[in-house]
Parts: structure tokens; sequence; C-alpha cells
């Protein structure tokens, strides 16, 4: 068993939700120091949200269209989250850019994981740029979010083999299942107190 009491994750996501299942799967271990406490979801209808319920985790949408400003989207978001007592909220495919109040309001448990070997390919379409650059390998970073967008302390990487032949979608593919290892380690490691002792880009 977990020795004392699991730290609290707050999800956020925008879509289909294949690293909260990551996270949910992860939790289903009594020995993983974290459990998915609340699910926020910007859009309505996705299924990340079946996933929560399916999971039995409290889950509800704030709709972001439903806001006259970033700024107000993002306060009424912090205000939701903090009814959960987050020790660590999860950016897991939220598709929302975060408004420096927000981000500095979570600093230091903020996560977010890119589907890139960052520094290399912040923004989008990683996967086609790593392949259009003759990159032998790719990969996903979990990392701190800042105000740069990409941009914080890196905690842990995974790497996989750009193949002859592959496209964007089979590359990615092939990075999304080492998401949804790395994703939860990164937290366990965030959670026990020991982002440091990450280990850099795994194999």
């Amino acid at each position: 068993m977990a020795a004392g009491p699991r730290a609290r994750l707050v999800v956020l996501i925008s879509g289909g939700g294949s690293n909260l299942q990551a996270f949910i799967d992860a939790c289903a271990d009594p020995a993983y120091p974290c459990e998915v406490v609340a699910v926020i979801s910007n859009r309505a209808g996705v299924f990340g949200l079946e996933r929560a319920a399916k999971a039995g985790i409290p889950a509800e949408v704030l709709d972001h269209t439903g806001f006259p400003s970033r700024e107000s989207f993002d306060a009424a978001l912090a205000d939701r989250i903090d009814l959960h007592r987050p020790d660590i909220v999860i950016l897991a495919g939220f598709m929302r850019i975060l408004t420096p109040g927000f981000v500095t309001r979570y600093a230091g448990r903020l996560l977010n994981i890119h589907p890139s070997l960052l520094p290399k390919y912040p923004g989008l379409h990683t996967h086609q740029r790593a392949i259009d650059a003759g990159d032998t390998e790719a990969g996903a970073t979990v990392h701190l979010v800042t105000e740069e967008l990409d941009g914080g302390p890196v905690l842990l990487q995974a790497r996989v083999p750009v193949m002859p032949g592959d496209t964007a979608e089979t590359l990615a593919a092939r990075v999304l299942a080492q998401e949804h290892r790395i994703y939860p380690e990164a937290a366990r490691l965030l959670a026990s107190g020991n982002p440091g002792g990450c280990p850099r880009p795994a194999p």
C-alpha cells in the first residue's frame, strides 16, 4: 500500500482522454501514490467525460465559449479546481493556452505532456516536423508548466525511433503509447517529492 494519503490529482481535458485513462489505470494500483479526484473538460460530449464516469470520478464541463475573455475563463476554472483541493493539476489534452495568472497559481504543481523531445518542436504538428527534419527519433516530454509555451522544466522523456515510411499518424501512435507510460510516472515522482530524481531521457 502507498504510505500516507495519496496526492490529489485534478485532470483537465478537451477530448478523448487517453492520457486520463492512463492515470485511471495507474490509480487502480493501491501502491500508486496519487488519485484522480476530479476531471474538468472545457468541451461537452467528449469521450474523456465517459472515461471519468465509468471510473466513478466526479467530472464536469466548464465551456470556455461562455466567457468573455481568456482571463475570466481561467479564473472560473481555477475556482472549480480549488474546490477539489488538488496537490497536482494534470493537463491531459487540454487545448487551451493558459494565462500567466493561472500558471502562477499552480506553479510547481501543474504538469503537461508534449509530443516531442523538448526543446525540439514546441507547439503543433510535432510529428510531421520531426519527419520533415529527417530525425531518427521522436518522443514525448512531461514538463512543469510555466508562462513559456512548452518551455517549463523537463521531468521525464521517452524516445521512440522514427521508422522508414512513417507518417505523422503512425509516429503519433508510437509516441502516444509512451505518453501513457511516462505521464503517470512523472506525477508519481512529483507526488513523492522527487521530481529532481526523474531520469533523463528514457530509452
